[in-house]
């Protein structure tokens, strides 16, 4: 039994600990998947909660599974860790039942888990947890109480601050599709031989009062008697998905810039901003001033957002500034703004508005 446990406690341990890290890596990518579920749930009044929930639950997954891993106050972890599985596990079968967001997030966006997975993994980890929860009492503690605690304290400080420098500086580590040496539109295609997805598409008109729907092949396109109404796209079945399959970029006058941005051979710096009233306006005044100088030095700038257009018209500054889905612009880069440098479509730097080089680094850059 002693055996089982020991595996038990190092299964636990490192699972709760990986858990942790990789969702500290990328705190904010943790934050829109909470930010997923209110929305999913109609709950969207805790969206400001988003944050601070992402935070403290992968420090509480991390200080579990180091405690559990390291048998430093374990018999305090193992509780913590039963309460979290007695949680999350019927969480996950309704989330398998309903199916209101399709990645858990539980290993951020280092591994994707289908929700039917995530309560399978759930299902095996409460099980190993009850075993070390029966088997607590034969636990010694391994050195004074005093002592454990102020380990367990500097472990928590030391991976708070390590989550707030990615917050801040970008994830030590790019999970997303579009991290440093990726060339986007390579990331676009759909290899020969694999199917894509497959829609049925439907398309409603109107004649004297009446709605009626019609396939591709009976549509009335040539009768006039009819009104068209709307036009429905339901997936029928699913197939492969390219990383990049979203990335669309439109000038304020609806033209389709994605080609241009793609194809242009020298250096181009894309803005990244989801809402430009979120950014604030010293780090967007800083962004513009970056951008004037760029395109003064023969270097494209793009403004890249999902604001309204009124909005954005607002700022009038002779910077171009074009909209993106803002979903995209989250998966792109995890900072508000942020920048990423192309060249030839591909990706040669990513910054956060704390870290962006001074404007005459990329007027050497140029020059090389």
């Amino acid at each position: 039994m002693k055996i089982i446990r020991n595996i038990s406690r190092i299964i636990i341990g490192l699972v709760f600990i990986f858990s942790g890290i990789v969702k500290a890596i990328d705190p904010l990518g943790f934050a829109y998947k909470f930010h997923d579920y209110f929305q999913a749930f109609n709950i969207s009044f805790l969206n400001n909660l988003s944050l601070p929930l992402a935070i403290f639950m992968c420090t509480a997954e991390f200080v579990v599974g180091f405690s559990i891993l390291t048998g430093l106050r374990q018999r305090t972890a193992i509780w913590g860790a039963l309460i979290l599985m007695l949680i999350f596990t019927p969480l996950t079968f309704i989330l398998a039942l309903t199916n209101p967001v399709s990645d858990c997030g539980c290993f951020g966006d280092a591994i994707h888990l289908t929700n039917w997975q995530t309560f399978g993994k759930n299902i095996v980890l409460i099980i190993l947890t009850m075993i070390l929860f029966a088997g607590r009492k034969h636990l010694k503690q391994l050195f004074g109480r005093t002592f454990e605690w102020v380990i367990i304290t500097g472990a928590v400080i030391v991976f708070i601050i390590f989550s707030f420098v990615n917050l801040r500086y970008l994830p030590v580590i790019d999970f997303l599709p579009y991290k440093k040496g990726v060339k986007i539109a390579d990331q676009m295609v759909i290899p020969q031989g694999v199917s894509a997805d497959v829609y049925r598409t439907t398309f409603i008109y109107e004649k004297n009062g009446i709605k009626k729907e019609f396939g591709l092949n009976n549509y009335p396109a040539n009768d006039s008697t009819w009104k068209f109404v709307d036009q429905k796209s339901v997936l029928i079945k699913s197939g492969y998905k390219p990383p990049i399959h979203d990335f669309i970029i439109t000038s304020l006058n609806g033209e389709d810039l994605t080609q241009r941005v793609l194809s242009y051979k020298g250096y181009s710096v894309l803005m990244i901003s989801k809402k430009l009233v979120e950014a604030g306006s010293k780090r967007l005044t800083k962004g513009f001033e970056l951008g004037k100088y760029c395109v003064a030095g023969g270097i494209d700038f793009y403004i890249l957002t999902s604001s309204g257009t009124d909005e954005v018209r607002s700022y009038n500054n002779g910077l171009e500034f074009c909209t993106v889905d803002e979903t995209t612009l989250k998966t792109m880069i995890r900072a508000n703004p942020g920048y990423i440098l192309l060249k030839d479509g591909t990706i040669l730097g990513k910054w956060s508005w704390s870290n962006v080089p001074e404007e005459e680094w990329f007027g050497k850059k140029i020059k090389q």
